[in-house]
């Protein structure tokens, strides 16, 4: 079985290049410096959520019913997969009430859930 090719060094951390690509079928080989996306720096877990995401459409519920956990883990895993693409992190990770009454108008969450989003914004 293949291995990922790993986004950073482990030795230094920074970004790493393929210089060799081969088919493996009519043995050619192609040398030179490859770069690497920026997903090949998320793990295996974060490459699934993000597959979840789009096989969802981008609904967070959806992601919720597929995997079993809450609407803010959910948001949460998705935040930390930003900052791991090299985006800035959301300091206000929160949603506003609106939004939260909102998502509960909608279907998107249940009035459980709009409790505990709520009382997030609080501590």
């Amino acid at each position: 079985m293949a291995n990922k090719i790993p986004g950073t060094c482990p030795f230094c951390g920074k970004p790493t290049v393929a210089t060799r690509i081969e088919c493996k079928h009519c043995n050619i080989s192609i040398e030179g410096d490859f770069y690497l996306t920026k997903f090949n720096q998320l793990t295996e877990e974060q490459l699934k959520m993000v597959e979840l995401f789009l096989v969802s459409r981008g609904s967070i519920k959806e992601m919720e019913r597929m995997m079993g956990i809450s609407y803010p883990t959910v948001r949460n895993k998705l935040e930390e997969i930003v900052v791991a693409l090299g985006y800035p992190e959301d300091t206000e990770i929160t949603l506003s009430r609106s939004e939260v009454l909102d998502k509960l108008d909608k279907g998107e969450i249940t009035s459980e859930e709009a409790v505990n989003l709520l009382k997030q914004r609080r501590d």
